[in-house]
């Protein structure tokens, strides 16, 4: 027994030490995701589930932005639009973040709508659906951080025109070209130079989400405080709050019900922000849908709320859809006087130049995937990241540039620069649209589910996502009025026509031999495909099982 033992002994030294068991953690998961997609893990995930939905959150701005184009509310059916209207958009944009979420848990990646639709439809014609949606995304990004930009620089002049109303300064192009540009190169430098700590950009979104909500509480409880206190303010009546139609534009009651969709509309769109920085988050399968369809329902509810409020506090509807300023402006002056007003202004502003800022953290990102998967022209230098700066400063500062020169059409013709800031919206929207569009003719069993999954409800919460985005993209291209003049035109649909055109031409000349086209993507597409084909197989044996029954129903069955 002793030399069994000793003989244990002596084999066991002349063993190799055993390597230590490496422990997966939710990092490995996420970077083996990403390398099944055919990407590697260059970006650090440094954002928590709290910094990116106040990142989200505050990109949405709901309420902000409501305030921003209070106006076209006020002409386009006036409370009952603005209210009821929010209330069904609400409804609609909950279906189609529940549908984005679906896909995004499948397959999360920074190319987000373009790359589910690669996926999806196999083939040529897929693949160049995927490029057209690639454009369409990255544009409407693109425009929704100039729209941003230009809503600051107006905000700004008409800072200075509340204390200097002689000052025509505001109207001359060349003073809003430089504010625009300036704006432009700060928020670009900010997201250059950020990402070099992994807590700044962190720390920054979750500043500005408190921020945001903050004054969201600042505002209401002030405008109802100052209204319900000082003796010549009062009350607008429930009847008109909830009930006031207004029709100022030309066309019939039932077109202005739809036209007037289009401000709810875009204060609940760029949603998609989590999905263009899910490379950045843990575990991004459960946490991205989350969030996205918690972002768009607080800033549903925070929005309406905001607008019910505004709506009960003003003094004088005629006056303030006639006037030429910023309505919001008007109301928080008149409630609370020039200089406190100023106060609470100035503190919007700030807000929302820091919104500003993430949005371009959100279109840099866009940008950076569509050119990592070959897509841009001078994609090898665009999908370059830094590893000091630890961003893709490159798409940074190209972004920047181009952001920058839309802001050159204040010298030119100012029709054309709001027709390109106005297109965003309608981007976007068309850019949700197509891969769930996708999903429903390819079949849905074609999707590989991921831990968050719409179920028999699915197909439902398709469809009514579908015929939202159809419907509100159709009225974005309405004029304002039946007979517009020429500087009246909405020429929204001539700035996306010459996008489908530019990026039709890019297909041909790029797109059709270097997108999605590299062996680490296409490894990736055949390992999903092996996967779903796994499924599949699993749910038929599952299926088979439960129809197969049992001994005990065998026994008094008469035909077994």
């Amino acid at each position: 027994m002793d030399s069994k033992a000793n003989d244990l002994n002596r084999t066991r030294d002349t063993l190799p030490p055993a390597e230590p068991i490496k422990s997966i953690t939710q990092s490995n998961i996420d970077a083996n995701d990403l390398t099944a997609f055919g990407h590697e893990q260059e970006l650090s995930r440094k954002f928590n589930a709290i910094s990116m939905f106040a990142l989200a959150f505050t990109v949405l701005g709901t309420w902000s932005t409501f305030a921003q184009g209070l106006s076209s509310g006020l002409t386009n059916g006036g409370p009952v639009s603005i209210l009821w209207g929010l209330m069904l958009v609400g409804v609609c944009n909950i279906c189609v973040a529940l549908s984005m979420g679906e896909l995004v848990s499948s397959m999360p990646t920074a190319l987000g709508q373009a790359y589910w639709i690669f996926v999806l439809w196999q083939g040529k014609a897929g693949r160049a659906c995927s490029y057209v949606c690639a454009w369409v995304n990255t544009f409407g990004w693109g425009c929704l951080a100039a729209s941003q930009i230009a809503f600051m620089t107006d905000f700004l002049l008409a800072m200075k025109t509340l204390f200097d109303p002689e000052w025509d300064g505001a109207s001359k192009g060349w003073v809003q070209f430089l504010i625009y540009v300036g704006i432009t190169f700060t928020f670009t430098l900010l997201n250059a130079v950020a990402c070099r700590k992994d807590k700044i950009l962190p720390i920054f979104n979750d500043f500005v989400g408190v921020t945001f909500t903050a004054l969201f509480v600042v505002f209401i409880l002030v405008l109802l405080i100052v209204t319900g206190v000082k003796p010549h303010l009062s009350f607008q009546d429930a009847s008109a709050v909830f009930g006031k139609w207004i029709n100022e534009t030309g066309w019939p009651d039932g077109v202005v019900w739809f036209t007037g969709l289009v401000q709810a509309a875009y204060g609940l769109t760029a949603f998609d922000s989590v999905i263009h920085m899910v490379e950045e988050i843990p575990n991004p399968r459960r946490t991205a849908p989350k969030i996205i369809w918690l972002s768009v329902a607080s800033g549903w509810a925070s929005g309406w709320l905001f607008m019910l409020v505004c709506l009960f506090c003003i003094q004088d509807w005629a006056a303030l859809a006639e006037s030429e300023d910023i309505p919001f402006i008007p109301i928080v002056t008149g409630t609370l006087g020039r200089n406190a007003g100023a106060v609470l202004i100035a503190i919007f502003i700030f807000n929302g130049l820091c919104q500003g800022a993430s949005i371009v953290t959100t279109a840099s990102r866009l940008t950076w995937g569509f050119a990592r998967d070959g897509g841009l022209p001078f994609s090898n230098y665009l999908m370059r990241v830094n590893p000091y700066w630890k961003a893709p400063v490159r798409a940074i500062w190209t972004q920047g540039v181009i952001i920058g020169l839309v802001g050159v059409l204040y010298l030119f013709s100012d029709t054309t620069l709001q027709a390109i800031l106005s297109v965003s919206t309608i981007a976007l929207t068309i850019s949700y649209a197509m891969p769930i569009v996708v999903l429903l003719a390819v079949g849905r069993h074609r999707l590989a589910p991921g831990p968050f999954k719409l179920g028999r409800l699915g197909v439902t919460i398709n469809i009514v996502s579908i015929v939202y985005c159809v419907v509100t993209t159709v009225m974005f291209f309405f004029p304002g009025s039946p007979n517009p003049s020429a500087a009246d035109m909405n020429y929204a649909i001539a700035v996306f026509g010459v996008m489908m055109i530019i990026s039709t031409a890019f297909w041909f000349v790029r797109g059709s031999t270097r997108y999605l086209v590299s062996d680490a993507v296409m490894v990736g597409v055949r390992k999903l495909e092996q996967q779903l084909r796994e499924n599949e197989v699993e749910v038929v044996l599952q299926t088979q099982h439960e129809s197969k029954p049992t001994a005990e129903e065998r026994k008094y069955d008469p035909d077994q």
